[in-house]
């Protein structure tokens, strides 16, 4: 485990806490609370945990929809205390209300230290794969201009876990100037499905010469492996199937090194659109 360094300008202290979130809407904030302590703690002042930390069901139905609530509800609002109490960044997966009964959207809320709404992010790839119907109950996000926000120079961008399989998702955010990706994730178990999240996690902080902070589930909902990874594709910190957090110091001065070693982002010959 990287233990975190004191801060200075165009570097900072990210930390991922992974845990097993439930249906048990208060536990769950208790547990992400204990965890940002930790990692606030540690020096982080940007904290990213799993998606759909405010409720997880054992299956996605229609438990989900009753458990949507406004961003600025009572769980959202709980988030942005706990930001403020703690003076970071924090990002978490929250089942949000929409205007459609039968579905709600898998959403990114990012709070500041003042306990303000300053990013969000829906998921663009429903996860109708591996013998799952995430559409049955979520509806896909827009496609629109990915939001960021900043932190000591530095700029964060946001993505939500399927996603991940998508490498155009993140090479828009990284066109949009992010320096580091905070990616919440509740990676299901399964045959080859961990070798698959070590691979891609590492292969998006690659082609894209960024960071990425990749915070899942641990079991049973996840897969674990929780990692931040730096611009080179090398592991900083991984948190494997326990609960807890890892925190690692990113930097501008790292991404400057490795993308003039790996200049893929200009030297590169396509653009993404969209379908």
């Amino acid at each position: 485990m990287t233990e975190a360094t004191v801060a200075t300008p165009a570097q900072t202290v990210v930390a991922i806490a992974q845990f097993a979130p439930g249906t048990d809407k208060k536990a769950n904030l208790e547990s992400l609370r204990s965890l940002a302590s930790d990692a606030a703690a540690r020096g982080a002042k940007v904290v990213v945990a799993p998606e759909y930390s405010m409720f997880t069901a054992p299956k996605t139905d229609e438990r989900l929809i009753e458990s949507a609530e406004d961003l600025d509800g009572e769980f959202g609002s709980a988030l942005a205390a706990v930001a403020a109490e703690f003076g970071i960044f924090l990002v978490a997966g929250m089942n949000e209300r929409i205007d459609d009964v039968s579905r709600i959207s898998n959403t990114l809320v990012a709070m500041d230290p003042n306990g303000e709404l300053v990013a969000t992010y829906r998921k663009l790839h429903l996860y109708d794969a591996f013998g799952y119907q995430e559409s049955a109950v979520i509806r896909a996000g827009d496609i629109t201009e990915p939001q960021t926000f900043g932190c000591d120079g530095l700029t964060f961008g946001l993505q939500t876990c399927y996603d991940l399989r998508f490498p155009e998702v993140t090479r828009r955010i990284v066109d949009v100037g992010a320096d580091i990706l905070l990616l919440p994730a509740q990676w299901v178990p399964g045959p080859l499905k961990e070798d698959h999240w070590t691979t891609l996690v590492r292969a998006r902080a690659i082609e894209n010469t960024m960071y990425i902070a990749a915070a899942d589930q641990s079991a049973r909902g996840g897969a674990g492996a929780s990692m931040i990874v730096d611009p080179m594709g090398v592991v900083m910190c991984s948190l494997g199937e326990q609960v807890g957090v890892a925190a690692a110091t990113v930097s501008a001065a790292r991404i400057a090194e490795v993308r003039e070693k790996n200049p893929a982002l200009a030297l590169r010959r396509f653009t993404v659109s969209s379908r």
